[in-house]
């Protein structure tokens, strides 16, 4: 009888373990994808950053505050250090602001500065505001799996759409298959040639959850150098409206 309830039990956890596989393989790839947006955006955010821009000689530090709206609203502002203090970037849609209280003017930034660095780090003024979604402007391909310091992830490749606005030719990214955590992507030219790695570190709850707390950004080719951003606070799904993201309200907030 032991032996019978054993291999019951056994035959249970087999079935669990398969129908667990069978759930997890059900996943499209741009499922997966958008796990994985929506966890660390959530739809609405308010928080606190650091950032460190290291070089082989030298290396800097930017504090800010954060505030983000779905997809299209995004402000930030710049708390140190004090030459930068008061700056303030502005995203509505795909238009991008920045006030500079030095010279009290808002300047628009072209289309053309997305791709420019932001603040002197390895950060690009897209990577700021996000104008390109590795939702829509992307398909998606689920390449099979892999692992990333040591936890299990599904490993997928990102192709440009034909139209759209972004410059990378292909990204590969890394995602937990327990949490849907981004921990590693890698960056390529439209040659195929890779330009950076970002990789994910310090997940911890935030808010109302899980999140990855420590980015880094690799450039392939400049030895010595990176950008390192990390989540100080977070709060998600806070209460904030589109009035909130104005150029009015970029030279009033603190």
């Amino acid at each position: 009888m032991r032996n019978i309830i054993s291999l019951i039990y056994l035959s249970g956890i087999f079935c669990i373990s398969v129908f667990s596989g069978i759930c997890q393989e059900k996943l499209t790839a741009k499922e997966i994808i958008i796990k994985a947006d929506e966890n660390m955006r959530g739809k609405s955010s308010r928080g606190q950053m650091t950032m460190t821009i290291v070089r082989p000689k030298w290396s800097r530090t930017v504090t800010m505050k954060s505030w983000s709206l779905g997809t299209d609203y995004a402000m930030v502002y710049i708390t140190a250090p004090v030459k930068d203090k008061g700056q303030v970037f502005l995203k509505r849609g795909t238009e991008m602001w920045n006030w500079q209280p030095v010279i009290r003017r808002t300047i628009k930034l072209p289309a053309s500065m997305m791709m420019q660095s932001w603040m002197g780090s390895d950060f690009t003024n897209d990577d700021l505001v996000k104008q390109s979604s590795i939702v829509k402007d992307y398909t998606h391909k689920l390449l099979g799996s892999g692992t990333i310091q040591d936890k299990e992830c599904y490993k997928l490749e990102l192709i440009p759409k034909p139209d759209a606005p972004v410059v990378w030719g292909k990204i590969i990214v890394w995602i937990t298959k327990k949490g849907y955590h981004i921990l590693k992507g890698e960056y390529y030219d439209e040659d195929e040639f890779l330009v950076h790695t970002e990789n994910g570190y310090n997940i911890k709850h935030m808010g109302n959850r899980d999140i990855v707390t420590k980015m880094e950004i690799i450039p392939e080719d400049k030895k010595g150098q990176k950008t390192i951003l990390e989540f100080d606070n977070m709060e998600f799904d806070i209460d904030i409206s589109e009035d909130f993201f104005t150029q009015q309200n970029m030279k009033r907030i603190k």
